[in-house]
Formats: C-alpha cells, sequence, structure tokens
C-alpha cells in the first residue's frame, strides 16, 4: 500500500506541459511507416515461412510444430494450419491491400488443412484461428457487397470456420461446461489417440474468452449449438466468482469448479474474461453480460486498482496482496476502461506503462511496483498500443500521438531484423529471441495504422465492428441475427436487483452504466489529462533512472561489441556487413573476421569497423592469454566404472578443477530448455546434479549462471556441429561474457559432438550415469575409495588392476571409450585454441532421462600427513580398498 501512497504525495508542485498537435502531414507519414513495416513483416513470413504456422525471423524460416525444439505451452498455438496467415487476413483488408487479401483467401482455401493429427490450445486456436476466419469472412461479405472484390466467394471461410467450431465443441464434453484446455483436431480429447483429455485444470480466460466468436459463428450459420456451450461457460464461471469480494480466481478445476489458483487481477489469465463479458453486451445487446461486467468491475476497482497500479490480490482476502509485480499483459485494461468510461483511471495506468516504455524500450514482460524489470521477454504485444488507440479515440489528446510514435521507434530501431521482426529475448540487454508471433501482425499493425490515419484512410467503418481480443472484426448487425433460446444452463443465474444495485453504488461513475461518457465534455480543459500524467512521469523517475540508449551505426562508437558478438545472429551479420566487416567460417567451426574499409556503408561506419576489430583482437589476446589445459569428463557408474573418460574444454571462468583434489562427482541430467538460455523448468531434477547443456543461442556464461539458479553442481556443454571431435578439431576454452563472472562458482566443461553423443548414448541406455568431473582422468580404485593414492603404488597395482579390466571387460556391453591416462593431455595446440562466448543454434531432439533427484557425494579431504605413513599401512588400506572394489564390481555384473 506503500507504494500508491508515494504516487499521490507528488500531485503538489508539477509544472503543466500542453500535447502539442501532430500536423496531417507527420499522421501520414507515420501511417505510410506503419504500411511499410508490415510489408516488411508479411511479405517475410510469405517469402520464407509460409505455410508454416508462424515465422522465425532470425533464422529467416518457418516455425514448423515437431521439427523445432519444443517452447511448451506456447506451441499449443500452433497446428500446422499456417496461423500467420489466417490470423493476418482482415489486417490486409484494413491496411487497403485488399488485392492481397483476395490472394490470401485463395491460398487459405487451398492450402489450409483443419483435420491435422494434432493437439491445439482451444483457447488460442479459437481467438487465433476461428476469430481470423470469421474475421476474414466478415470482410469478404463487406467487399462482395460492395462489387469492389471476392465476387466470386461464396462462404468458403464461414464453411471452414463451422468445420473448426465443430473440431473444437469435444473439448466442452465437461460436467461443468468448462472446456478442457487442449483439444485433438482429428481425434477430440477422447481416447489414447488424442493425446490430451487428462487435464483437470484451465485459466479463467481460456474458458471465460469464448463467447464472441462462438456466438458469431451461430449467428453467421445459424446453428445455435456453439453460442450455448459458449454461455453455459461464462455461466459456471459467474457462479464460481467469489461471493464476497466478486472476483474470480486464475486457474479452475474444470471438473468440480474449485479454484486452484486463488489470486485475482487483471493480467495474465484472467484478462480478456472481462474484456469479453463487456464486449459480448456490445456485440450481442445482452443485458446480462453487462450486469456481470459492471459487478466485477465495481470490484476490481475497489480491491485490485491502485492508481496507477493493478495489483493482483486473493479473491477470499481481497486486501491482501498476491504479488508485488505486475504482467504485460494487464496493458489493455486502460482501452478496456476507455470501452467502459471510466477514463481517469485508464489515463493513470496508461501513463504508467508509457514510462516504464520509454525506460526498457519495450514493456517487460513483468515488472515490479517500482518499475523495474521482473521477467524480461517482450514478445511484441500489441496490448499497449491497443489501449493507446483506445485513448486517443476517446480524448483525441495528441499525446496519444506521441506515443504510438515512441512505440513505431522502438519497434523499428530495437526489433527490426532483416527477415521481418524478432521478439526480445531481454529488454535490458536487446537481445532477441527467434519468434515472431502471429498477434503481431493480427493485432499491433492494426492498432498503430488506426491510431495514425484519418477517416478517409480507411476502408470501411471500424464502429460498425466490434474487436476481439485477437483485434478480428465482427460486425455489429450480428446483434440482431437469430440467437439460440435453448434452456438456460442450470447454474445460470441472474443477478438479484437488490445486489444490483448495491453493487452498481459502489461505482462513481453510475450514470455512465449504460452509454459511455462524452469525454470532450469532461475533459474540455487541455491541461486536465496532464494532471494525471506528470505525477506518475515523475514518481517512475524516481524509482528506476532512465538508462542510456545504444546509438546507431556510425554515431560515434561502434553499435556492436565485440564482447556481444554473435556469429549466428542476423541482425549482428548486418551490422558487421554495414562495418565492412566479412566473416569467413572455417571447417573447424571457427570463425574468421577481414574488414575492407571501402566495403563500408560510410567512412564513419569504417571508423566502426576499424574499432570493432581492435576490440575483437584485444579479446582474442586476452583470453588467449588465459589458456587453460584440457579437462577430463570421466563415467563412472556401472558398467563403466571410470574407464571412459572424454576429453573437455576448459571454461575461464567457474570452479578451477586443477585446484581441486577430488574434483566434482555427480549424476547428469539434460537441462530443460537444453540450450539452457533461460530459467530452467526442471530444476528440481537439475539441484544437485551435473547439467547437459547444448551448445548455443546464448553465452557460456549465461547457461552457467541458469543451471547454478537450478541448483547443479556442475555442467558439461555439448557441440551441435555433428561430426566434431577432439580428434581433429583443436579444443577452444569458454570463455565469459564480457563482465564479472565471480558469480559462476561452479565447474562447466565443454564436449565436442563425438564425445557428448557418448555421453548422451550412455544417459539415454541406463538412465542414472554418474560421473567425475576433474583436471585429469583419475585412477579407477582412488576413485571409489574417494581419495588420491600414491603414484607409487599405482604403478605397483598395474598387473592386478589390468586382470581386473580384462575380467569385467567380458561382462560388460561393448561401450566407445576415449580413455586418458592420468598425465595424458590430449590434442591440445595453444595457438590454435578457439575462444568463444557464443555458439551456433542448431538445436537436436532432446535425449529422455530418468529425473529422479541426485546429490552430490561429498569426499574427504585428502590426510595431509598421509606420507607420514609406513609402506606396510599404506598397503593394507590398498588392499582392503582393493577388494572392496571387486566385490562390488562383481555385484554389479
Amino acid at each position: 500500500m506503500m507504494v500508491p501512497t508515494f504516487v499521490l504525495l507528488l500531485l503538489l508542485g508539477f509544472s503543466v506541459r500542453i500535447s502539442k498537435t501532430m500536423t496531417r502531414d507527420e499522421k501520414h507519414r507515420l501511417r505510410n511507416q506503419v504500411v511499410e513495416m508490415f510489408d516488411h513483416a508479411y511479405q517475410n513470413y510469405m517469402d520464407h515461412a509460409y505455410p508454416a504456422d508462424e515465422l522465425m525471423p532470425l533464422t529467416c524460416r518457418g516455425r514448423v510444430r515437431g521439427l523445432e525444439p519444443s517452447r511448451g505451452d506456447v506451441d499449443d498455438a500452433l497446428g500446422k494450419f499456417s496461423l500467420t496467415l489466417i490470423d493476418t487476413l482482415d489486417t490486409l483488408v484494413l491496411l487497403n491491400k485488399t488485392e492481397e487479401f483476395e490472394e490470401a483467401v485463395k491460398r487459405v482455401l487451398k492450402d489450409v488443412r483443419l483435420d491435422n493429427d494434432i493437439v491445439v490450445s482451444v483457447f488460442e486456436t479459437n481467438i487465433r484461428v476461428l476469430g481470423g476466419l470469421l474475421g476474414g469472412h466478415s470482410m469478404a461479405v463487406m467487399l462482395k457487397e460492395r462489387g469492389e472484390r471476392m465476387l466470386w466467394y461464396q462462404d468458403e471461410l464461414l464453411n471452414m470456420a463451422k468445420d473448426l467450431g465443430i473440431r473444437l465443441l469435444p473439448a466442452f464434453n465437461t460436467s461443468s461446461g468448462l472446456p478442457y484446455p487442449r483439444v485433438n483436431l482429428r481425434h477430440g480429447v477422447q481416447g489414447p489417440e488424442t493425446r490430451t483429455g487428462t487435464e483437470t485444470d484451465t485459466c479463467t480466460a481460456c474458458a471465460g474468452t469464448i463467447i464472441l466468436e462462438f456466438a458469431a459463428l451461430s449467428r453467421f450459420t445459424g446453428d445455435p449449438i456453439f453460442e450455448a456451450h459458449a454461455r453455459r461457460a461464462l455461466d459456471f464461471l459467474w457462479e464460481k466468482r467469489q461471493r464476497n469480494s466478486n472476483l474470480v480466481g486464475t486457474t479452475i478445476n474444470i471438473h468440480s469448479g474449485e479454484w486452484v489458483r486463488r489470486d485475482s487481477g487483471v493480467g495474465a489469465g484472467i484478462d480478456s474474461y472481462y474484456e469479453y463479458l463487456l464486449k459480448a453486451y456490445v456485440l450481442l445487446g445482452d443485458d446480462q453480460f453487462l450486469q456481470r461486467f459492471n459487478v466485477h468491475y465495481a470490484s476490481i476497482m475497489k480491491y485490485i486498482s491502485q492508481p496507477p497500479l493493478l495489483l493482483d490480490v486473493h479473491i477470499h482476502k481481497p486486501l491482501l496482496p498476491a504479488r508485488t509485480w505486475m504482467d504485460s499483459l494487464l496493458a489493455f485494461f486502460p482501452g478496456l476502461q476507455v470501452l467502459k468510461g471510466d477514463i481517469r483511471p485508464a489515463i493513470e495506468t496508461h501513463e504508467m506503462l508509457y514510462q516504464v516504455t520509454k525506460k526498457h524500450n519495450f514493456l517487460p514482460e513483468a515488472f515490479t511496483t517500482d518499475f523495474r524489470v521482473h521477467w524480461a521477454q517482450h514478445p511484441l504485444r500489441p496490448e499497449f498500443a491497443e489501449s493507446t488507440y483506445f485513448l486517443y479515440k476517446a480524448t483525441r489528446d495528441p499525446y496519444y500521438l506521441e506515443v504510438g510514435r515512441t512505440v513505431l521507434e522502438n519497434l523499428n530501431r530495437f526489433a527490426r531484423v532483416p527477415c521481418g521482426f524478432a521478439a526480445m529475448k531481454d529488454v535490458r540487454t536487446g537481445s532477441h529471441e527467434d519468434r515472431m508471433d502471429s498477434f503481431f501482425l493480427a493485432e499491433m499493425f492494426k492498432y498503430l495504422f488506426l491510431l495514425f490515419a484519418e477517416e478517409d484512410d480507411l476502408p470501411f467503418d471500424v464502429e460498425d465492428y466490434v474487436f476481439t481480443t485477437e483485434a478480428h472484426l465482427l460486425p455489429l448487425s450480428l446483434s440482431t441475427a437469430l440467437r439460440s433460446h435453448g434452456p438456460p444452463a442450470a447454474n445460470s443465474t441472474i443477478l438479484p436487483p437488490a445486489f444490483q444495485k448495491q453493487a452498481l453504488e459502489e461505482l462513481d461513475d453510475s450514470n455512465f452504466e449504460w452509454t459511455c461518457p462524452n469525454t470532450r465534455l469532461l475533459f474540455a480543459d487541455p491541461a486536465y489529462p496532464q494532471n494525471f500524467r506528470e505525477p506518475i512521469r515523475s514518481a517512475v523517475d524516481k524509482s528506476c533512472p532512465r538508462p542510456n540508449l545504444p546509438r546507431e551505426p556510425g554515431m560515434g562508437r561502434a553499435p556492436l561489441r565485440a564482447q556481444d558478438f554473435m556469429a549466428n545472429n542476423p541482425e549482428h551479420l548486418e551490422l558487421l556487413r554495414r562495418m565492412g566487416v566479412s566473416l569467413i567460417h572455417l571447417k573447424d567451426g571457427r570463425v574468421q573476421l577481414v574488414q575492407h574499409a571501402n566495403q563500408a556503408a560510410s567512412a564513419v561506419a569504417a571508423e566502426d569497423g576499424m574499432r570493432f576489430m581492435q576490440e575483437m583482437m584485444e579479446l582474442s589476446s586476452q583470453q588467449q592469454k588465459e589458456q587453460l589445459p584440457p579437462r577430463a569428463v570421466q563415467i563412472i557408474s556401472h558398467p563403466f566404472f571410470g574407464r571412459v573418460v572424454l576429453t573437455a574444454g576448459p571454461a575461464q571462468f567457474g570452479m578451477d578443477l586443477s585446484k581441486s583434489s577430488l574434483g566434482v562427482r555427480g549424476f547428469v541430467t539434460v537441462a530443460e530448455p537444453y540450450a539452457g538460455c533461460s530459467e530452467l523448468s526442471n530444476a528440481e531434477f537439475v539441484a544437485g546434479r551435473i547439467a547437459l547443456l547444448q551448445r548455443g543461442q546464448c553465452m557460456f556464461a549465461e547457461k552457467a549462471r541458469n543451471i547454478q539458479k537450478a541448483g547443479a553442481i556442475g555442467g558439461i556443454v555439448i557441440d551441435d556441429n555433428e561430426g566434431s571431435s577432439s580428434d581433429t578439431a583443436p579444443l577452444f576454452q569458454m570463455a565469459g561474457d564480457g563482465r564479472s563472472t565471480d558469480d559462476v562458482t561452479l565447474p562447466l566443461l565443454f564436449l565436442f559432438h563425438k564425445e557428448g553423443n557418448i555421453l548422451l548414448e550412455a544417459l539415454k541406455e541406463h538412465r542414472e550415469v554418474e560421473v567425475l568431473l576433474s583436471e585429469k582422468a583419475r585412477d579407477r580404485e582412488a576413485i571409489f575409495k574417494g581419495k588420491a593414492l600414491p603414484g607409487a603404488l599405482l604403478d605397483g597395482s598395474g598387473d592386478e588392476t589390468e586382470d581386473e579390466d580384462c575380467c569385467t571387460e567380458d561382462h560388460s556391453s561393448p561401450t566407445p571409450s576415449i580413455s586418458a591416462s592420468p598425465d595424458h593431455q590430449s590434442q591440445f595446440t595453444t595457438h590454435e585454441q578457439e575462444i568463444l562466448g557464443e555458439e551456433s543454434e542448431k538445436p537436436e531432439a532432446e535425449p529422455s532421462s530418468d529425473p529422479a533427484a541426485g546429490t552430490a557425494e561429498e569426499q574427504p579431504a585428502e590426510d595431509e600427513d598421509s606420507s607420514s605413513q609406513s609402506v606396510d599401512s599404506l598397503m593394507a588400506d590398498w588392499q582392503e580398498d582393493l577388494e572392496a572394489f571387486k566385490q562390488m564390481e562383481k555385484d554389479e555384473l
């Protein structure tokens, strides 16, 4: 409660700045820039990705589910149905690209199949694909009626929409009416072939964001079943609201109706449930939806809204905050407040979001109440642009045109890449992620175009349509279409009039319950909204100082630091090209950089290139001075018992194995994600174990930090360059990321593909594989004793050990062996040593492993005065150890 108080205290003593009017020519320039950006994104999708669902803009290829490493729930939106093209149909018409629209519709009808044997998200498929088909149908009908285009159209998109709707219906076969979160497009939800139907929970938004699309489908086709199912789900959610707070939780059991997560807010998990209650009233004209929304809204403003913040609370104890951070999906809420007619809190929350955006260039996926980054990703979400458009539409305040300009410029400056626009992996560093979600084309460019367009720029009157949560356009004429009059669901309730009155009296804007206010009367004084914005700007500035923005190429310093360079980043390669620097891939996996100043884009760019090359040489020289000898990965579990030793490259950071007499011993497990470039999803299995990681996608130091955070005791990075081996390539040591790596305390080693594959195959076959990470290979008996033995004794016991090896080799399964004696230094040419901090990106299929927890063994330190022991005592000790080892090996076999 202290943060809102801090903000409000700043209401005194500020200066008022009036927004300057943007000229018509400038608006037209920005409108045209939006169209050019859309063309860049859309054409690259069509050229490099179609018919795949989405574009991967960094690698310039399509994302096909099953061919790329799984991203978890994010991939549930992909159904092998050309998602981006369908999601973009009505955007093409709005941007006056009717010829491209007609061609796109023909492609959809010709190429897209909906009977794929694939499990998809009901929520995402509804809002993106079903909504996209219905929006496309609405546009096709409008163009045909005008006689402009689509004269051949005979409701083909609507027929596809009905086919898809029927495929989604099995998900609603529950006792509650709430849909399963996933459905198999070919097999439904029941039966082993569906690979789904076992889930018990779904999010509130997932179940409550169906009504617009399903009701539109029913009214377009005359089949009431779709709208009936959507209404039943909404009725059940309303019935299960917490009756004292009138709030809903985030996750609900689809069978029992029990709240699984009882935190409540207006962001992820709930957001579009509230949106669809209000918009269902707008589209369908049913007063019940508005009544429910108003009751919920009163509680939101009473408990969750702490202007300018929107903080989650517990539904049973709504005065108790549930978290101290906000997620970026709540950025839609100011736009919904505009539709509701509650402008002041919309201005306040939007201004807070704008100031956070200006600090980090984009809204972080989550940020704290003092406006710092909580989750650093930004997948190019459109919600902030959406609210900006609706606030401008309501107020005509030119301030929001400047906000839109900022959004536009940041997209071009930080997210634009040669093959489209790339999501931000980290808004703090500006690093990219190889994804461009379909909603970027479906929503972002609609709202930005509408923001800068004049009325005569639009091909139709948008006031005749309602925007779905995916910004698809459904005609308001559907409100007069025939609706289902089936019997109401058993759990359908209408709020008693007395309770409605009590709930609505808690609102200050009771005069506006059924109509939107005239904002020009509310804000006759142009300085009035500034009175809300200025203190919020001051509060954010004081809580979180603005970072210095990076400069563009040729603006006085190199835009790309040597320590940040990634050879697989298309944007980095483009920057090198502008600086006259070319990159040559060598056969052994290394890269060579050459600069030709006369090939630079300008003299200043050539100077930047020279500076970059100098940085790279200094970095390489500094790292070569810190060359380390190779390390060993020794497989010590059954049936290997230390016979397999893999030559490993060291890291310039983390634990120095040369200073450890025992090394690090533990069971291995594959990190998820395999690249280890983000927080691990299987941290509970990695804790106390040695994590296996794949080379590429991020810096080695970042991988080390992520597995260390998960509780790993060590890490092994495996090369993704198939066929690479320490037999044929010079080893390299893994460099840091240019920053201090003192925080990394675990050991990190590198294996080429051949050696790494030996370890992965062992893990596949034996499930539990224990290894020893050490400076050099250890004698087997010494490993199992847990202490190093004097070299003289090792020499004297050679024959006995050899006999034991022969015995065990006869009974053990054949295993590839790369062996090294304790003194052997495998091929490691120091003058050819490669210094790398980031590698190529070709993830392989992730090997399966048993996620049983493992712990690192604490081994006793070597007795410092062992040299004073008599030879007889040592020999007796050695014999005891040897007998114990023989018995253990015999038992294992």
